[in-house]
């Protein structure tokens, strides 16, 4: 295995995780499940599921029904869905957040609106838990859509 930065990262993980893999770019409509194998970005209007190996960052003008799965996630745009963000996540001043956040570590910047529950897993115990949780109520519960 090779290894970069002094053989902290390994070098699978570092192409994976900062590597442009998808854009949705402004003006942009998507809609369907999507999956990525890296850093993704979305700055266009996304109506479908979102599922990230990597990092995921939603534009501030970015509108999404979705639910959104990732590594590191960054809101700045609008989000109707639930997060689940494996090892950070965070909320800029200009993001809304309509739906359950999971996470083992978040940052919500003054004036983002979150209208959900918030989960902060710090044992790996309670992750485990937690990720299980929302991946059964993923694939057991209807989204109910309204237009």
């Amino acid at each position: 295995m090779a290894y970069v930065n002094g053989g902290k990262i390994p070098r699978e993980r570092k192409q994976t995780e900062f590597a442009l893999n998808t854009i949705i770019g402004p003006g942009s409509f998507i809609q369907g499940d999507i999956e990525t194998g890296g850093f993704t970005r979305i700055d266009g209007s996304l109506k479908g599921n979102l599922h990230a190996k990597g990092r995921v960052v939603v534009g501030e003008k970015a509108r999404m029904r979705s639910s959104i799965t990732g590594t590191n996630i960054t809101i700045g745009g609008v989000v109707d869905g639930n997060i689940l963000a494996s090892e950070r996540l965070i909320i800029l001043p200009s993001a809304m957040i309509i739906g359950d956040i999971t996470t083992r570590r978040i940052e919500a910047n003054e004036g983002c609106l979150i209208h959900g529950k918030v989960r902060i897993c710090q044992s790996e115990e309670s992750w485990e838990r937690a990720r299980s949780q929302y991946r059964d109520k993923r694939h057991t519960v209807p989204r109910i859509d309204h237009g």
